[in-house]
This record gives structure tokens, sequence and C-alpha cells, in this order.
């Protein structure tokens, strides 16, 4: 497939993209040969070609997926600029939440 100067200012202008007179034909045949490649891309024959993920081999390791706050609520709520809510008042370990100024009425 290859590309002329109006298309390319056509494309351009569905774009949005402001594109000089004088580089509408380079341009052209920047894409043309673009085009082109991707047309010998298409000729390879990929049907017997496992879908990959990632190119690589390697397996990420993984983690449990455990709340590991350390048990240490009270001590990050402390900071808590407008204060702390607890979820258990009587175990301040079990859970806040930060609580901060209203911005949106």
């Amino acid at each position: 497939m290859s590309l002329d100067k109006d298309t390319v200012a056509c494309i351009a202008r569905l774009a949005r993209l402001k594109v000089p007179e004088e580089e509408l034909v380079p341009l052209a045949g920047e894409l043309s040969r673009i085009l082109a490649w991707i047309e010998q891309l298409n000729e390879v024959d990929t049907g017997n070609v496992e879908p990959l993920a990632s190119v690589s081999d390697v397996t990420l390791p993984m983690r449990a997926d455990e709340v590991t706050d350390g048990g240490i609520a009270e001590k990050v709520l402390a900071n808590a600029p407008g204060g702390a809510v607890y979820v258990d008042p009587t175990d301040k370990n079990a859970g806040g939440f930060f609580t901060v100024p209203k911005v949106v009425e």
C-alpha cells in the first residue's frame, strides 16, 4: 500500500495534526514504507505459534497476599492531621482511618 500526499494530508487533518506542506511528501514515503513492512510481517505464518504474555520465560516471585501493617496502626494513625477513627475503639491495633477536612460541599 502506498500513500500519496493528499492521503497523508487527510490523515493529518483527521488526527488534528498540523503538518507543513513541505513535509507531506517525505511523510507519505515514510508511512508507505511502514505499511509495506507491516504487509511483509502479515505474510509470516504464525498459525503454529502460541501467544505469549512475555518474551522471557521468567516467572516473577510471588508472595502471599497478607496484611503486613506490623500491628502498629496506632503509631501510624497518630500523625493523622484530622485525627483518627478506629474500627474498634477498645483495640487501637484493630485498624482505623484517617479523617480529612471536607473539600467538596
